[in-house]
Order: C-alpha cells, then sequence, then structure tokens
C-alpha cells in the first residue's frame, strides 16, 4: 500500500506526523521509538520566545552589571524551571536528533511579536532542521487594536520569519478570525508554505479556595477534531499551501477523515500520550486495512475526495450544514414525553 504524501515539499512515507509535544520529543531516546513505531516526520517541543528574550536579557544584565538597567524587568519572564531545555541545548538537540533518524525532523518556534528572536529560525536551519512550524500564539487583549491590525501582525511575524530561513515553513495558527479563508490566503502570500489547522487556546483555571490561576490542559477528543476537519475541506485546492491537520485525531478513522478533506498530513499528539508511543503502529496497521479494504491503491485517490470542491453536496459545509444539524436534532426526553 502507497502511503507516501508529500508535506511541506517533503516527500513522506505516510501522513502519521508527530505533532509538537514535550513529553513525546524532548527524549532523544523517544525520537528514535517514534521513527521506529511509524512516525513520518517528528515536530520537536517548541523554542518559546520568552526564553530566547529571558536569555538575551539575562546575558545583558552580567554585561552590565551594576547600571540598575533591567534587574526589575526580568521578573516579568517566566521561571527558568518552566522552560524544559536553553535554546542552545534545543540546537544541540535538533543536530543529535538529524543523526539519530532518517525522517524529517521540524523544529518548533513559538513566538507572536517582532524581534530578534526570530534569527532562531536559521540557527534551526543552520542545526539540520528540516522545516519550521511556527506557532503563533497569541490572545490580543488590546481594547484598541483592531481586527485589521491582529491580521498585520500575524503577517508581519510570517515574513519575518520566513526571510530568516531557506527551508520551508508551516503557520501553526488558531481558528479565532474574522475570515479564516482570507487569513489562509494572506499567510501564504507572505510566505508560508504550509498551514496547521488548528492551534488550541489553553485557558487557565481558578482555584477557588487557594485564589490561584491555574492552568489547565484538557487533551483533545475526537469532537475537537471537526473545526479543523471543516476548514481543510473548504481549504483544499484553493490555497498554494501544504495543509496539516491536527486537534482530535485519535485513530486511523479520523485520519481517513481528514485525508478526504483534504489534508496532507495528520499530527497525531494527544493519543500518543494517553495510549503511549507504539500506538502509532496500531493507526498505520488500521489505515493499510481500511484502504485495502475499500480497494485504494495510494492516497492521492483519497485524498480530498470529500473536500468541499469534490463533495456531491458543497453547500453542505457551509449554512445548510448548520440548518440541517439543528433540525434534525431531538432531545432524548422526547422519548419519555407522556402522551395527551
Amino acid at each position: 500500500m502507497d502511503l507516501t504524501t508529500t508535506y511541506l515539499g517533503l516527500t513522506l512515507k505516510s501522513p502519521l506526523v508527530v505533532g509538537a509535544a514535550a513529553p513525546l520529543t524532548e527524549e532523544l531516546s523517544n525520537i528514535r521509538w517514534l521513527e521506529d513505531s511509524g512516525a513520518a516526520a517528528i515536530v520537536l517541543h517548541s523554542l518559546f520566545e520568552e526564553q530566547i528574550r529571558r536569555e538575551r536579557m539575562e546575558l545583558h544584565h552580567h554585561m552590565e552589571y551594576g547600571t540598575e538597567s533591567f534587574a526589575e524587568a526580568l521578573t516579568y519572564f517566566p521561571e527558568p524551571e518552566v522552560f524544559h531545555v536553553g535554546t542552545e541545548a534545543y540546537l544541540d538537540h535538533i543536530r543529535i536528533a538529524k543523526t539519530m533518524v532518517d525522517v524529517p525532523i521540524i523544529g518548533s518556534l513559538n513566538g507572536f511579536t517582532l524581534g530578534g528572536w526570530t534569527d532562531y529560525a536559521q540557527q534551526m536551519e543552520e542545526a539540520g532542521a528540516d522545516a519550521i512550524e511556527l506557532n503563533i500564539y497569541w490572545i490580543p487583549t488590546d481594547l484598541d487594536m483592531s481586527g485589521a491590525d491582529v491580521e498585520q501582525h500575524y503577517f508581519d511575524v510570517v515574513h519575518a520569519v520566513k526571510a530568516a530561513v531557506n527551508i520551508p515553513l508551516a503557520v501553526k495558527l488558531s481558528p479565532y478570525f474574522s475570515n479564516t479563508a482570507y487569513m489562509a490566503k494572506r499567510l501564504c502570500a507572505a510566505g508560508a508554505d504550509g498551514l496547521v489547522l488548528f492551534n488550541r487556546f489553553y485557558e487557565p483555571d481558578i482555584d477557588i479556595e487557594n485564589l490561584e490561576v491555574q492552568p489547565s490542559l484538557i487533551l483533545s477528543h475526537h469532537s475537537d477534531m471537526l473545526l479543523p476537519l471543516n476548514w481543510i475541506a473548504l481549504l483544499h485546492d484553493r490555497i498554494p499551501a501544504s495543509l496539516a491537520a491536527t486537534t482530535g485525531i485519535n485513530k486511523a478513522e479520523d485520519v481517513i477523515k481528514m485525508l478526504m478533506a483534504g489534508a496532507d498530513v495528520t499530527m497525531l499528539v494527544a493519543t500518543l500520550l494517553r495510549h503511549g508511543i507504539g500506538h502509532l503502529k496500531t493507526i498505520e496497521e488500521d489505515l493499510i486495512t481500511w484502504l485495502h479494504d475499500h480497494e485504494y491503491e495510494s492516497l492521492d485517490i483519497l485524498r480530498g475526495s470529500m473536500s468541499q470542491g469534490n463533495s456531491p453536496n458543497p453547500s453542505e459545509f457551509e449554512r445548510v450544514q448548520y440548518m440541517r444539524a439543528v433540525q434534525s436534532y431531538h432531545p432524548i426526553w422526547e422519548a419519555n414525553v407522556p402522551s395527551t
């Protein structure tokens, strides 16, 4: 069975890509295990803008010790233990990983402002990364910033990172835009070679007894995949970028649905954290079995077959789908309503 696919111009042996997650890629031994289990490419855990800025501030602090120029400013950055590895260690991680496996290694750069941290994309390339995934995790809270200003900020950051490298750039973004289709088109124009749909915002919780704000991380579930599924189906063959599906992909059936919608690859994280790295092999075997049973010889025949452009009912991806869903739902309690 031919599972070959192309993502960011890279030829991959299958659409099963490991998404960015520190528990999966921080240990080098896991990286070889991921390849042995069937990973077609591996996105490393993120290097954060705050991490880079803090290290540079600390270096400047020691060089300018006693000037009282910025010592207080250091307290605005997360404590060092928040970060898994330092910047130099991250670059070494890429170098070593490249010697261990044959599948592409994709560096992950997480940031949202314009600044010198974007230079680290070039350093990732020099360390051997086959591509960069730019994770723009940003929640605008400025009451005076317009939607157009927010969008332009994204374009500027993507343009700055793309200008620093010669390797492919994928942009991981959230779905919270007034027109996601417009954003996709403009991000491609800004230099994105691929789009990863979608990022998940991790909202904090409140400890009502200790009056503290606490981090909250809930792994994605199957229902979370419907949003990226629909947008990939809407964007397939309409933009020049590769499309990667992420969030809620737990089994081979989910992978098949994303491919039918038009995804080039599917990124797996939560399912591997739940079931272990070896679960990759199960997903691959189940994918091959389904394709064989349904007489598909390759993914090219499957991909995009149920996108909006190829769907027998294109309108189902828009308002008609909403109306049918609302009108067809019947509450469970209706079955128990006494007759009059």
